[in-house]
Protein backbone atom coordinates (compact mmCIF):
# COMPACT_ATOMS: atom_id res chain seq x y z
CA UNK A 1 0.00 0.00 0.00
CA UNK A 2 1.28 3.47 -0.91
CA UNK A 3 2.46 5.51 2.07
CA UNK A 4 0.60 8.80 2.46
CA UNK A 5 2.56 12.05 2.30
CA UNK A 6 1.34 15.66 2.06
CA UNK A 7 4.72 16.59 0.54
CA UNK A 8 3.70 14.87 -2.69
CA UNK A 9 1.02 17.55 -3.16
CA UNK A 10 3.54 20.41 -3.09
CA UNK A 11 3.97 20.43 -6.91
CA UNK A 12 0.22 20.93 -7.30
CA UNK A 13 0.36 23.91 -4.92
CA UNK A 14 3.27 25.32 -6.93
CA UNK A 15 1.25 25.06 -10.14
CA UNK A 16 -1.76 26.76 -8.56
CA UNK A 17 0.44 29.47 -7.04
CA UNK A 18 2.04 30.25 -10.41
CA UNK A 19 -1.19 30.08 -12.38
CA UNK A 20 -3.31 32.03 -9.88
CA UNK A 21 -0.48 34.37 -8.93
CA UNK A 22 0.05 35.39 -12.54
CA UNK A 23 -3.67 36.00 -12.90
CA UNK A 24 -3.79 38.20 -9.81
CA UNK A 25 -0.75 40.17 -10.94
CA UNK A 26 -2.15 40.82 -14.42
CA UNK A 27 -5.48 41.73 -12.88
CA UNK A 28 -3.75 44.35 -10.72
CA UNK A 29 -2.25 45.74 -13.94
CA UNK A 30 -5.70 46.04 -15.49
CA UNK A 31 -5.10 43.42 -18.17
CA UNK A 32 -8.15 41.99 -19.93
CA UNK A 33 -8.76 38.29 -19.21
CA UNK A 34 -6.06 38.49 -16.54
CA UNK A 35 -6.32 34.86 -15.45
CA UNK A 36 -5.73 33.69 -19.02
CA UNK A 37 -2.54 35.61 -19.79
CA UNK A 38 -0.22 32.79 -18.68
CA UNK A 39 -0.92 29.47 -20.35
CA UNK A 40 -1.58 26.60 -17.95
CA UNK A 41 0.65 24.11 -19.86
CA UNK A 42 3.55 26.52 -19.29
CA UNK A 43 2.72 27.25 -15.64
CA UNK A 44 2.71 23.54 -14.87
CA UNK A 45 6.31 22.92 -16.03
CA UNK A 46 7.99 24.00 -12.73
CA UNK A 47 5.50 21.81 -10.85
CA UNK A 48 6.46 18.79 -12.95
CA UNK A 49 10.15 19.46 -12.34
CA UNK A 50 9.52 19.67 -8.59
CA UNK A 51 7.44 16.47 -8.61
CA UNK A 52 10.27 14.57 -10.32
CA UNK A 53 12.73 16.03 -7.82
CA UNK A 54 10.60 14.93 -4.82
CA UNK A 55 9.92 11.43 -6.15
CA UNK A 56 11.80 8.45 -4.74
CA UNK A 57 14.21 6.20 -6.60
CA UNK A 58 16.55 6.64 -9.55
CA UNK A 59 15.91 9.53 -11.91
CA UNK A 60 15.09 7.17 -14.78
CA UNK A 61 12.35 5.52 -12.72
CA UNK A 62 10.86 8.88 -11.75
CA UNK A 63 10.73 9.94 -15.39
CA UNK A 64 9.21 6.57 -16.32
CA UNK A 65 6.45 7.19 -13.77
CA UNK A 66 5.74 10.56 -15.35
CA UNK A 67 5.70 9.13 -18.87
CA UNK A 68 3.38 6.29 -17.84
CA UNK A 69 1.00 8.91 -16.48
CA UNK A 70 1.17 10.88 -19.74
CA UNK A 71 0.57 7.73 -21.76
CA UNK A 72 -2.24 6.37 -19.59
CA UNK A 73 -5.01 4.97 -21.85
CA UNK A 74 -7.54 7.29 -20.20
CA UNK A 75 -5.41 10.34 -21.01
CA UNK A 76 -4.74 9.26 -24.60
CA UNK A 77 -8.43 8.53 -25.20
CA UNK A 78 -9.27 11.95 -23.77
CA UNK A 79 -6.80 13.58 -26.16
CA UNK A 80 -8.33 11.83 -29.18
CA UNK A 81 -11.81 12.93 -28.12
CA UNK A 82 -10.59 16.51 -27.71
CA UNK A 83 -9.20 16.50 -31.25
CA UNK A 84 -12.34 15.09 -32.86
CA UNK A 85 -14.61 17.33 -30.77
CA UNK A 86 -12.63 20.38 -31.85
CA UNK A 87 -12.78 19.31 -35.48
CA UNK A 88 -16.51 18.71 -35.36
CA UNK A 89 -17.31 22.01 -33.64
CA UNK A 90 -15.17 23.93 -36.14
CA UNK A 91 -16.68 22.31 -39.25
CA UNK A 92 -20.28 22.49 -38.00
CA UNK A 93 -19.88 26.20 -37.26
CA UNK A 94 -18.15 26.88 -40.60
CA UNK A 95 -21.05 25.36 -42.58
CA UNK A 96 -23.57 27.60 -40.81
CA UNK A 97 -24.81 25.36 -38.04
CA UNK A 98 -24.63 28.01 -35.31
CA UNK A 99 -26.24 30.75 -37.41
CA UNK A 100 -29.06 28.43 -38.48
CA UNK A 101 -29.73 27.33 -34.90
CA UNK A 102 -29.86 30.88 -33.53
CA UNK A 103 -32.01 32.18 -36.40
CA UNK A 104 -34.45 29.29 -36.05
CA UNK A 105 -34.75 29.84 -32.31
CA UNK A 106 -35.34 33.56 -32.62
CA UNK A 107 -37.99 32.99 -35.28
CA UNK A 108 -40.17 30.88 -32.98
CA UNK A 109 -39.86 32.85 -29.70
CA UNK A 110 -43.09 34.66 -28.78
CA UNK A 111 -42.58 38.16 -27.31
CA UNK A 112 -43.83 37.06 -23.89
CA UNK A 113 -41.06 34.45 -23.62
CA UNK A 114 -38.02 36.47 -24.64
CA UNK A 115 -35.90 35.77 -21.55
CA UNK A 116 -36.78 32.06 -21.21
CA UNK A 117 -36.41 31.74 -24.98
CA UNK A 118 -32.91 33.19 -24.91
CA UNK A 119 -31.98 30.68 -22.21
CA UNK A 120 -33.34 27.74 -24.24
CA UNK A 121 -31.66 28.85 -27.48
CA UNK A 122 -28.34 29.38 -25.75
CA UNK A 123 -28.64 26.03 -23.95
CA UNK A 124 -29.23 24.17 -27.22
CA UNK A 125 -26.40 25.93 -29.04
CA UNK A 126 -23.98 25.28 -26.17
CA UNK A 127 -25.02 21.61 -26.01
CA UNK A 128 -24.47 21.32 -29.75
CA UNK A 129 -21.20 23.28 -29.91
CA UNK A 130 -19.70 21.99 -26.66
CA UNK A 131 -18.32 25.39 -25.70
CA UNK A 132 -19.82 28.01 -23.42
CA UNK A 133 -17.34 30.65 -24.62
CA UNK A 134 -18.22 30.21 -28.30
CA UNK A 135 -21.92 30.23 -27.49
CA UNK A 136 -21.72 33.43 -25.46
CA UNK A 137 -19.70 35.11 -28.21
CA UNK A 138 -22.39 34.16 -30.76
CA UNK A 139 -25.54 35.01 -28.79
CA UNK A 140 -24.60 37.74 -26.29
CA UNK A 141 -24.54 40.46 -29.01
CA UNK A 142 -28.08 39.44 -29.99
CA UNK A 143 -29.15 39.68 -26.34
CA UNK A 144 -27.56 43.13 -26.06
CA UNK A 145 -29.51 44.22 -29.14
CA UNK A 146 -32.74 43.05 -27.52
CA UNK A 147 -32.05 45.13 -24.41
CA UNK A 148 -31.34 48.18 -26.59
CA UNK A 149 -34.68 47.80 -28.40
CA UNK A 150 -36.79 46.98 -25.33
CA UNK A 151 -36.95 47.66 -21.63
CA UNK A 152 -35.54 44.25 -20.71
CA UNK A 153 -33.00 44.50 -17.85
CA UNK A 154 -29.54 43.94 -19.32
CA UNK A 155 -28.24 41.92 -16.36
CA UNK A 156 -31.15 39.47 -16.56
CA UNK A 157 -30.85 39.18 -20.34
CA UNK A 158 -27.11 38.53 -20.37
CA UNK A 159 -27.46 36.38 -17.25
CA UNK A 160 -29.94 34.19 -19.14
CA UNK A 161 -27.41 33.78 -21.97
CA UNK A 162 -24.53 32.82 -19.64
CA UNK A 163 -26.81 30.49 -17.67
CA UNK A 164 -27.95 28.74 -20.83
CA UNK A 165 -24.34 28.47 -22.01
CA UNK A 166 -23.30 26.81 -18.75
CA UNK A 167 -26.30 24.45 -18.95
CA UNK A 168 -25.24 23.31 -22.41
CA UNK A 169 -21.55 23.14 -21.53
CA UNK A 170 -22.41 20.92 -18.57
CA UNK A 171 -24.50 18.50 -20.65
CA UNK A 172 -22.78 18.53 -24.05
CA UNK A 173 -21.06 15.30 -24.98
CA UNK A 174 -18.36 17.20 -26.90
CA UNK A 175 -17.62 19.69 -24.12
CA UNK A 176 -14.08 19.46 -22.73
CA UNK A 177 -15.55 19.35 -19.21
CA UNK A 178 -17.69 16.34 -20.08
CA UNK A 179 -14.79 14.61 -21.78
CA UNK A 180 -12.53 15.20 -18.79
CA UNK A 181 -15.15 14.14 -16.23
CA UNK A 182 -16.17 10.92 -17.98
CA UNK A 183 -12.68 9.78 -18.90
CA UNK A 184 -11.16 10.43 -15.46
CA UNK A 185 -14.02 8.51 -13.81
CA UNK A 186 -14.20 5.73 -16.39
CA UNK A 187 -17.88 6.12 -17.33
CA UNK A 188 -19.75 6.52 -20.60
CA UNK A 189 -21.01 9.81 -21.99
CA UNK A 190 -24.56 8.49 -22.00
CA UNK A 191 -24.56 7.56 -18.31
CA UNK A 192 -23.04 10.85 -17.25
CA UNK A 193 -25.56 12.77 -19.42
CA UNK A 194 -28.48 11.01 -17.77
CA UNK A 195 -27.08 11.54 -14.29
CA UNK A 196 -26.47 15.24 -14.98
CA UNK A 197 -29.91 15.75 -16.47
CA UNK A 198 -31.58 14.69 -13.21
CA UNK A 199 -29.98 17.67 -11.48
CA UNK A 200 -29.63 20.19 -14.31
CA UNK A 201 -33.21 19.89 -15.59
CA UNK A 202 -34.94 20.89 -12.31
CA UNK A 203 -32.50 23.80 -11.95
CA UNK A 204 -33.21 24.88 -15.54
CA UNK A 205 -36.99 24.68 -15.08
CA UNK A 206 -36.85 26.85 -11.96
CA UNK A 207 -34.58 29.30 -13.79
CA UNK A 208 -37.02 29.45 -16.72
CA UNK A 209 -39.93 30.23 -14.39
CA UNK A 210 -37.88 32.93 -12.67
CA UNK A 211 -36.88 34.45 -16.02
CA UNK A 212 -40.48 34.45 -17.22
CA UNK A 213 -41.71 36.22 -14.09
CA UNK A 214 -38.81 38.69 -14.18
CA UNK A 215 -39.36 39.69 -17.79
CA UNK A 216 -43.14 39.46 -17.95
CA UNK A 217 -43.75 43.16 -17.35
CA UNK A 218 -41.76 44.40 -20.33
CA UNK A 219 -41.49 41.37 -22.58
CA UNK A 220 -45.07 41.68 -23.78
CA UNK A 221 -44.12 44.81 -25.72
CA UNK A 222 -40.79 43.47 -26.95
CA UNK A 223 -40.21 43.44 -30.67
CA UNK A 224 -37.78 40.79 -31.78
CA UNK A 225 -35.90 41.67 -34.92
CA UNK A 226 -36.39 39.37 -37.90
CA UNK A 227 -34.14 36.36 -37.51
CA UNK A 228 -33.12 36.21 -41.15
CA UNK A 229 -32.99 33.22 -43.46
CA UNK A 230 -31.92 29.85 -42.12
CA UNK A 231 -31.64 26.29 -43.35
CA UNK A 232 -32.66 23.57 -40.90
CA UNK A 233 -30.43 21.06 -42.72
CA UNK A 234 -27.40 22.85 -41.26
CA UNK A 235 -28.60 21.90 -37.77
CA UNK A 236 -28.56 18.17 -38.56
CA UNK A 237 -24.93 17.51 -37.48
CA UNK A 238 -25.67 18.82 -33.98
CA UNK A 239 -28.84 16.80 -33.66
CA UNK A 240 -27.21 13.65 -35.03
CA UNK A 241 -24.26 13.86 -32.64
CA UNK A 242 -26.51 14.41 -29.63
CA UNK A 243 -28.86 11.54 -30.54
CA UNK A 244 -26.06 9.08 -31.31
CA UNK A 245 -24.15 9.91 -28.14
CA UNK A 246 -27.20 9.55 -25.90
CA UNK A 247 -27.98 6.26 -27.69
CA UNK A 248 -24.70 4.86 -26.43
CA UNK A 249 -22.63 4.85 -29.64
CA UNK A 250 -18.88 5.12 -29.03
CA UNK A 251 -18.06 8.81 -28.73
CA UNK A 252 -15.08 8.64 -31.11
CA UNK A 253 -17.32 7.15 -33.79
CA UNK A 254 -20.05 9.70 -33.02
CA UNK A 255 -17.70 12.64 -33.51
CA UNK A 256 -16.22 11.16 -36.70
CA UNK A 257 -19.74 10.73 -38.13
CA UNK A 258 -20.52 14.31 -37.09
CA UNK A 259 -17.51 15.64 -38.97
CA UNK A 260 -18.44 13.67 -42.10
CA UNK A 261 -22.07 14.82 -41.95
CA UNK A 262 -21.18 18.48 -41.37
CA UNK A 263 -18.56 18.35 -44.13
CA UNK A 264 -21.01 16.75 -46.57
CA UNK A 265 -23.59 19.47 -45.87
CA UNK A 266 -21.01 22.17 -46.41
CA UNK A 267 -19.82 20.66 -49.68
CA UNK A 268 -23.40 20.21 -50.90
CA UNK A 269 -24.90 23.57 -49.89
CA UNK A 270 -21.99 26.01 -50.16
CA UNK A 271 -20.57 26.38 -53.70
CA UNK A 272 -17.36 27.96 -52.39
CA UNK A 273 -16.77 25.24 -49.77
CA UNK A 274 -14.22 22.68 -50.94
CA UNK A 275 -12.34 19.71 -49.52
CA UNK A 276 -9.45 22.07 -48.85
CA UNK A 277 -11.74 24.27 -46.74
CA UNK A 278 -13.00 21.19 -44.90
CA UNK A 279 -9.49 20.03 -44.08
CA UNK A 280 -8.56 23.53 -42.90
CA UNK A 281 -11.61 23.73 -40.65
CA UNK A 282 -10.87 20.34 -39.11
CA UNK A 283 -7.29 21.37 -38.42
CA UNK A 284 -8.46 24.70 -36.98
CA UNK A 285 -10.57 22.66 -34.56
CA UNK A 286 -7.49 20.63 -33.64
CA UNK A 287 -5.45 23.73 -32.89
CA UNK A 288 -8.30 25.17 -30.84
CA UNK A 289 -7.90 22.20 -28.48
CA UNK A 290 -4.12 22.50 -28.29
CA UNK A 291 -3.90 24.08 -24.83
CA UNK A 292 -6.27 21.72 -23.02
CA UNK A 293 -4.73 18.74 -24.88
CA UNK A 294 -1.22 19.60 -23.70
CA UNK A 295 -2.42 20.30 -20.17
CA UNK A 296 -4.22 16.94 -20.04
CA UNK A 297 -1.03 15.10 -20.96
CA UNK A 298 1.04 16.98 -18.40
CA UNK A 299 -1.51 16.63 -15.62
CA UNK A 300 -1.64 12.91 -16.36
CA UNK A 301 2.10 12.68 -15.68
CA UNK A 302 1.96 14.99 -12.64
CA UNK A 303 -0.96 13.03 -11.20
CA UNK A 304 0.97 9.76 -11.55
CA UNK A 305 3.90 11.24 -9.62
CA UNK A 306 1.63 12.62 -6.87
CA UNK A 307 -0.17 9.30 -6.56
CA UNK A 308 3.08 7.35 -6.41
CA UNK A 309 4.32 9.73 -3.71
CA UNK A 310 1.23 9.21 -1.54
CA UNK A 311 -0.35 12.64 -2.03
CA UNK A 312 -3.74 11.36 -3.17
CA UNK A 313 -3.91 8.90 -0.29
CA UNK A 314 -3.11 11.69 2.21
CA UNK A 315 -6.00 13.78 0.87
CA UNK A 316 -8.37 10.83 1.22
CA UNK A 317 -7.30 10.37 4.84
CA UNK A 318 -7.96 14.03 5.63
CA UNK A 319 -11.45 13.87 4.12
CA UNK A 320 -12.11 10.67 6.05
CA UNK A 321 -10.99 12.41 9.25
CA UNK A 322 -13.30 15.38 8.59
CA UNK A 323 -16.16 12.95 8.05
CA UNK A 324 -15.50 11.35 11.43
CA UNK A 325 -15.33 14.75 13.13
CA UNK A 326 -18.73 15.45 11.63
CA UNK A 327 -20.19 12.55 13.57
CA UNK A 328 -19.91 9.79 10.98
CA UNK A 329 -18.18 6.75 12.45
CA UNK A 330 -18.17 5.09 9.07
CA UNK A 331 -18.11 7.88 6.47
CA UNK A 332 -20.00 6.79 3.39
CA UNK A 333 -21.51 8.09 0.19
CA UNK A 334 -22.48 11.54 1.48
CA UNK A 335 -18.98 12.18 2.82
CA UNK A 336 -17.46 11.08 -0.47
CA UNK A 337 -19.80 13.18 -2.60
CA UNK A 338 -19.30 16.27 -0.44
CA UNK A 339 -15.53 15.73 -0.59
CA UNK A 340 -15.51 15.40 -4.38
CA UNK A 341 -17.77 18.45 -4.77
CA UNK A 342 -15.70 20.59 -2.41
CA UNK A 343 -12.41 19.60 -4.02
CA UNK A 344 -13.44 20.51 -7.57
CA UNK A 345 -15.24 23.70 -6.46
CA UNK A 346 -12.22 25.01 -4.52
CA UNK A 347 -9.86 24.08 -7.34
CA UNK A 348 -12.07 25.92 -9.82
CA UNK A 349 -12.05 29.02 -7.62
CA UNK A 350 -8.26 28.91 -7.70
CA UNK A 351 -7.83 28.22 -11.41
CA UNK A 352 -10.89 30.03 -12.86
CA UNK A 353 -11.05 27.22 -15.42
CA UNK A 354 -13.57 24.41 -15.04
CA UNK A 355 -11.78 21.93 -17.30
CA UNK A 356 -8.47 22.44 -15.49
CA UNK A 357 -10.26 21.96 -12.17
CA UNK A 358 -11.70 18.62 -13.32
CA UNK A 359 -8.34 17.43 -14.63
CA UNK A 360 -6.60 18.36 -11.38
CA UNK A 361 -9.14 16.63 -9.14
CA UNK A 362 -10.13 13.76 -11.43
CA UNK A 363 -7.86 11.11 -9.93
CA UNK A 364 -8.70 12.17 -6.38
CA UNK A 365 -12.40 11.97 -7.20
CA UNK A 366 -12.00 8.51 -8.71
CA UNK A 367 -10.14 7.21 -5.65
CA UNK A 368 -12.67 8.78 -3.28
CA UNK A 369 -15.56 7.32 -5.26
CA UNK A 370 -14.08 3.85 -4.83
CA UNK A 371 -13.31 4.44 -1.15
CA UNK A 372 -16.74 5.78 -0.17
CA UNK A 373 -18.76 3.68 -2.63
CA UNK A 374 -19.90 6.62 -4.72
CA UNK A 375 -21.26 5.61 -8.11
CA UNK A 376 -18.60 6.65 -10.68
CA UNK A 377 -21.39 8.05 -12.84
CA UNK A 378 -22.32 10.23 -9.91
CA UNK A 379 -18.73 11.36 -9.28
CA UNK A 380 -18.37 12.32 -12.97
CA UNK A 381 -21.62 14.25 -12.75
CA UNK A 382 -20.57 16.09 -9.58
CA UNK A 383 -17.20 17.03 -11.06
CA UNK A 384 -18.84 18.62 -14.09
CA UNK A 385 -21.75 20.21 -12.22
CA UNK A 386 -19.76 21.91 -9.47
CA UNK A 387 -17.03 23.09 -11.82
CA UNK A 388 -19.64 24.64 -14.14
CA UNK A 389 -21.55 26.07 -11.18
CA UNK A 390 -18.49 27.83 -9.78
CA UNK A 391 -17.26 28.91 -13.21
CA UNK A 392 -20.56 30.68 -13.84
CA UNK A 393 -20.28 32.57 -10.56
CA UNK A 394 -16.69 33.81 -10.84
CA UNK A 395 -16.41 37.51 -11.71
CA UNK A 396 -12.92 36.74 -13.04
CA UNK A 397 -13.97 33.64 -15.00
CA UNK A 398 -13.66 33.73 -18.79
CA UNK A 399 -17.40 33.34 -19.44
CA UNK A 400 -18.46 36.19 -17.13
CA UNK A 401 -15.64 38.43 -18.34
CA UNK A 402 -16.57 37.88 -21.99
CA UNK A 403 -20.29 38.44 -21.42
CA UNK A 404 -19.77 41.52 -19.25
CA UNK A 405 -17.41 43.06 -21.80
CA UNK A 406 -19.93 42.53 -24.62
CA UNK A 407 -22.76 43.98 -22.53
CA UNK A 408 -20.61 46.68 -20.92
CA UNK A 409 -21.69 45.78 -17.37
CA UNK A 410 -19.80 44.99 -14.18
CA UNK A 411 -18.57 41.36 -14.00
CA UNK A 412 -19.41 41.30 -10.29
CA UNK A 413 -22.98 42.47 -10.92
CA UNK A 414 -23.41 39.97 -13.76
CA UNK A 415 -22.12 37.05 -11.66
CA UNK A 416 -24.93 37.64 -9.19
CA UNK A 417 -27.53 37.63 -11.98
CA UNK A 418 -26.68 34.23 -13.48
CA UNK A 419 -29.46 32.53 -11.55
CA UNK A 420 -29.17 29.14 -13.25
CA UNK A 421 -25.69 28.48 -11.87
CA UNK A 422 -26.79 29.26 -8.31
CA UNK A 423 -29.81 27.01 -8.73
CA UNK A 424 -27.68 24.22 -10.23
CA UNK A 425 -25.35 24.26 -7.22
CA UNK A 426 -28.32 24.21 -4.82
CA UNK A 427 -29.98 21.29 -6.64
CA UNK A 428 -26.72 19.32 -6.66
CA UNK A 429 -26.26 19.89 -2.93
CA UNK A 430 -29.82 18.79 -2.15
CA UNK A 431 -29.37 15.65 -4.28
CA UNK A 432 -26.45 14.56 -2.08
CA UNK A 433 -28.77 14.18 0.89
CA UNK A 434 -31.46 12.24 -1.00
CA UNK A 435 -31.21 8.50 -0.18
CA UNK A 436 -30.11 6.29 -3.06
CA UNK A 437 -29.54 2.61 -3.60
CA UNK A 438 -26.10 1.46 -2.34
CA UNK A 439 -23.59 1.30 -5.15
CA UNK A 440 -21.71 -1.95 -5.63
CA UNK A 441 -18.20 -1.33 -6.91
CA UNK A 442 -18.27 -4.62 -8.81
CA UNK A 443 -20.90 -3.27 -11.19
CA UNK A 444 -19.79 -2.90 -14.78
CA UNK A 445 -20.51 0.57 -16.08
CA UNK A 446 -18.93 0.49 -19.50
Amino acid sequence: MTKSSPLALLPLLVFLALFVGAGLWYQSQGAAMAFYQVSAPVAILPAIALAILLAQGPLSRRIDTFIRGVGDPTIITMVLIYLLAGGFASVAKAVGGVDATVAFGLSIIPPSLVLPGLFVITAFVATAMGTSMGTIAAIAPIAVGLTDATELPVLFTIGAVVGGAMFGDNLSIISDTTIAATRTQGVTMRDKFRMNLRIALPAALIALIWLYISGRGVAATAQIAPAGDYDLVRMLPYIAVLVLAVSGVNVLLVLFIGILLAGTIGLGLQPDYSLVNLSQDIYAGYTGMQEILLLSLMIGGLGALMQAGGGIRWLEQQIDRIGRLGGHRNPGRKTGELGISTAVALTNICTANNTVAILLTGQLAKDMAARYRVDPRRSASLLDIYSCTVQGMLPYGAQVLLASSLAKVSPLALAGSIHYCWLLGACALVSTFIPTKPFKSAETLN
